[in-house]
């Protein structure tokens, strides 16, 4: 977690934004983001809410765009884009430090899929998105770009008659048929970058060859990001544990169905402290003072007791009569094991069960798991289900409800951001 000496101030454009975990931990690695584009006003209006002080320009309407394939359709407003960055940042053709994006994955991931109905994975259209960011890359020649998506990418297929790996082989030919970047990928885990989560994730960076990397960056093959200097190594210091984490939110006078409005306990650990600090860095939240988003669901009895069995069972395993069909719930664990964190938050907020208290996590702890400070806000339903949050393919219902759970689990962690964001700058900064 960032409370690090910032290098100088360098520019992203920001694609397929989220609520901002990836635009968040690179802005704490140094860059600025002068254009932001995310489809779903909820998670647009989290994003441009959280830097109404920091990046003001971002209110503009010539700052931020829903639809990127407005980009590759209508040239006028590419010419906006570009002239946009002019005058506001004096910014011309190849001065953007960094692209980056995480174009949506349903299509990708197992989960995904089966919330798509079956429909064939080339029928989706944010599985194409790819090619408008490789589209908008080869128009403003920024110096790096980074592309994020799921694991489940390496191994798709367009149907069922396809070959395994075809998606990202095509991602790959987009992307490294750019003229003048030279790209490398691999797989990365959250974890090893102190996140608190296992959360593997593809990354794949370009850099420009006209930059002089001093010939250290040449490749012999595509893989290997991580070794050939394009990612950062794993970090040292382990992730925290979930009391670790969480431990200074835990209210023992919570109810169900209620909301804790200040904090219980004051911050005891580093993390704590970080994850409390105020927007502007200059104070820690203390005992007594205003916690947000810290509002808990209205469990069922039944679904109580169901919680309560599990944190008392042997191994917190759900007993015979609480079992369903549905999914497997878990109650986080109190310690990790030799291999590490080895929970990934998705985009239930029921897919796990405190480690204390008989309820799910809420908003606030959800946003933590993903190294959100406290001070960033949501906007948007607190949660959402069904056909609104995931759409009907088959039926051409393709648009979703993103409500905060969702904004939250479909985030790139924000201490993941921040270290391949620091080790990016210091590429592009010579260093």
């Amino acid at each position: 977690m960032p409370r690090h000496p910032k290098p100088r101030e360098l520019t992203v454009i920001d694609l397929f934004a989220g609520c901002g975990g990836m635009g968040l931990g690179l802005n704490q690695a140094g860059f600025k983001t002068v254009f932001v584009n995310e489809l779903n006003p909820h998670a647009l209006g989290s994003y441009v809410a959280n830097r109404k002080e920091s990046e003001p320009h971002l209110l503009d309407a010539d700052h931020r765009s829903n639809d990127i394939k407005e980009f590759v359709s209508k040239p006028k407003k590419l010419d906006a884009l570009l002239a946009a960055l002019r005058s506001s940042f004096g910014l011309q053709e190849g001065e953007v430090d960094l692209i980056a994006g995480g174009p949506p994955c349903q299509g990708y991931s197992g989960i995904g899929h089966r919330r798509s109905y079956s429909v064939d994975k080339e029928q989706l259209p944010s599985n194409h998105l790819y090619e408008d960011m490789a589209f908008l890359i080869s128009k403003v020649r920024p110096k790096a770009f980074l592309f994020e998506n799921v694991r489940g990418l390496l191994n798709s297929r367009w149907n069922g008659m396809g070959k395994k790996g075809e998606i990202f082989a095509a991602v790959l030919a987009a992307f490294a048929s750019i003229p003048g970047y030279t790209v490398a990928y691999d797989l990365v885990f959250a974890k090893d970058y102190g996140v608190p989560q296992n959360r593997p994730r593809v990354l794949l960076v370009g850099l420009r060859d006209d930059l002089a990397f001093g010939g250290k960056f040449k490749l012999v093959g595509d893989r290997d990001a991580v070794i050939r200097g394009f990612l950062p190594r794993p970090i040292d210091t382990p992730p925290p544990t979930i009391p670790e984490l969480l431990g200074d939110l835990e209210d023992p006078s919570f109810e169900n169905g209620g909301t804790t409005i200040t904090y219980p306990h004051a911050a005891r650990l580093e993390i704590q402290k970080e994850l409390r600090m105020s927007h502007d860095g200059t104070r820690v939240a203390r005992k007594g003072d205003i916690v947000t988003e810290h509002e808990y669901s209205n469990h069922s009895p039944r679904v109580v007791e169901k919680f309560k069995a599990m944190l008392a069972s042997p191994g917190h395993s759900i007993p015979e009569e609480f079992k369903t069909k549905k999914f497997a719930q878990r109650v986080l664990p109190t310690a990790w094991g030799e291999d590490g964190p080895n929970i990934t938050a998705a985009s239930l907020s029921d897919d796990y069960v405190h480690y204390s208290q008989p309820r799910s996590l809420t908003v606030r702890e959800w946003a933590r798991l993903q190294l959100f400070p406290d001070w960033y806000q949501f906007e948007g339903k607190r949660t959402t289900g069904g056909l609104r949050r995931a759409g009907n393919p088959r039926e051409g219902m393709f648009e979703r409800e993103v409500p905060k759970y969702t904004q939250i689990g479909n985030a790139v962690p924000v201490g993941l951001a921040f270290h391949v964001g620091r080790h990016l700058a210091k590429i592009i900064s010579g260093g």
